[in-house]
């Protein structure tokens, strides 16, 4: 059998933006993925529907997947002729192991790529403000593990003498004793320090100080790692370069329920905004065939409402498989959304909302899901699935890890059946979607949604008075009170 190929990607800090292009079409690409635990999961749904994901995360305190078994697993993937991805937080080869992880496969003599990534120190700080050089500040900077306090060939004099801004990976438990060392060398205890824990994420947070106090700032702040400790007179320029924290919901952590399988224009909005959006359920599509003649009769139709985007684009591309034209599609077309009204006017076709929905003529509902699902409220008329739309139950087990460590403050909803599907698969994936809910500030875009979440005894906080993301998203910028 013909031996696979291993690429080392670095995923960046958390922020999914910062994924190198390079690192993206190799998880586009990949048969298996071992991701850690640092890295943004979101990266993962560029992965293809059969690409095995496999969780190898380690703390500072536990243990987890040992190092041989992650080994052992490149080996073993490789060998049975797999392309696989070993996905990394930050860069691979920033206190990543790639070292070790490449030499086993040297051994074997498998075939490995190392893609670059962006370091959590650099990132994290510049998000907190703070270049790592400046030719006025610092004209060095160093990267050293803070986590082994039992290291002796840290060159602490070096440090100190020849260093201008240093960065401690993962150092918040041996702050104390990093602090000790630095200023028992050399460093003046007025010297700034900062420590910046889930860099590049909304709900980054920063302790700043001096050598002299920052431990305390950090233990009255509770901080722990993920953390970069930055130190170096640079850090003071943070009161002036200062963005990322600026931004209107920096701090804030959402939780958009949805369901389709296109990008979120409600999640991009909230976290060019400086929001943490988790996003779920995960959703995929594939094909209904359908025969030219149905097709056919289907256009003979007065009225024809789309449920989805999904499933306007299913519909449209069967007509293009068929090489049927455009234009002898003589039905109104009606939606749904503005989504699925924007899904069709990129097909040059122009559609109408429901509500603007004449009750004369024939009519046929187009959507995503079993005939058995469909929602009474889209119409009596005939029925239609042009694609079938499904949860991806891979996620179900890394909701939990995305919801681990700190609360999500609001809770979006976008339409009736995003409501059905988060209080379906969170349960399944063994979270307590009640308890978050009642916890969390709860957004829907409309009555119709608000509704379905009364169903459920749910209330309300926010809902526009025109059902729109744009109106939506003004609302969470403008409110006065954010409950974390």
């Amino acid at each position: 059998m013909t031996k696979g190929k291993v690429y080392f990607v670095g995923a960046g800090p958390g922020d999914v933006g910062l994924i190198t292009v390079k690192g993206q079409k190799a998880i586009e690409k990949a048969d298996v993925i071992l991701y850690d635990r640092l890295l943004n999961p979101k990266l993962l749904e560029a992965a293809t529907l059969d690409c095995e994901l496999i969780y190898c995360g380690k703390t500072p305190y536990t243990n987890g997947i040992s190092q041989g078994e992650i080994n052992e697993l490149l080996v073993s993937k490789a060998l049975a002729g797999q392309r696989v991805v070993r996905l990394k937080g930050g860069d691979p080869a920033v206190f990543g192991r790639v070292g070790e992880e490449a030499e086993a496969l040297n051994d074997e003599g498998i075939p490995f790529e190392i893609i670059p990534g962006v370091t959590s120190s650099i990132a994290a700080s510049i998000y907190a403000g703070v270049p790592v050089t400046h030719r006025d500040y610092g004209r060095s900077f160093a990267m050293v593990t803070g986590h082994d306090r039992t290291k002796k060939d840290i060159d602490w004099n070096g440090l100190v003498n020849s260093i201008d801004t240093v960065a401690f990976y993962m150092g918040v438990a041996n702050l104390p004793y990093i602090r000790e060392n630095l200023i028992n060398h050399g460093k003046p205890g007025n010297t700034p320090a900062l420590v910046i824990q889930w860099g590049t994420y909304g709900r980054q947070e920063s302790v700043e100080g001096t050598l002299d106090d920052i431990v305390e700032r950090v233990s009255e702040r509770s901080l722990g790692n993920p953390a970069i400790t930055l130190v170096g007179d640079i850090i003071s320029l943070r009161g002036k370069l200062q963005w990322f924290e600026k931004k209107p919901l920096y701090g804030q952590r959402f939780l958009v329920s949805r369901t389709g399988t296109a990008k979120s224009s409600l999640a991009e909005a909230l976290h060019e905004l400086g929001g943490e959006v988790i996003e779920f359920p995960k959703w995929h599509a594939a094909k209904v065939k359908i025969e030219e003649s149905q097709l056919l009769s289907f256009l003979m139709y007065d009225r024809i409402l789309f449920t989805s985007p999904e499933s306007a684009d299913g519909f449209l591309d069967s007509l293009i498989e068929h090489a049927i034209d455009f234009r002898r599609i003589t039905s109104k077309l009606y939606v749904l959304s503005r989504k699925s009204k924007k899904a069709l006017q990129q097909r040059g076709l122009m559609a109408e909302l429901k509500s603007e929905m004449s009750e004369a003529g024939t009519l046929l509902v187009v959507g995503d899901r079993n005939r058995d699902q469909r929602d009474p409220a889209h119409g009596d008329g005939d029925y239609f699935q042009s694609i079938d739309k499904f949860v991806d139950e891979r996620f179900l087990e890394i909701l939990p890890r995305m919801l681990d460590g700190i609360a999500v403050g609001t809770v979006l909803f976008s339409n009736r059946h995003s409501v059905d599907m988060l209080m379906q698969y969170g349960n399944k994936a063994d979270v307590d979607i009640e308890g978050l809910l009642k916890q969390a500030s709860i957004g829907v875009i409309g009555e119709s949604t608000g509704n379905r979440l009364k169903d459920y005894g749910f209330t309300l906080d926010m809902m526009p008075n025109e059902p729109s993301v744009q109106q939506l998203v003004e609302l969470i910028v403008n409110r006065n009170d954010f409950r974390l």
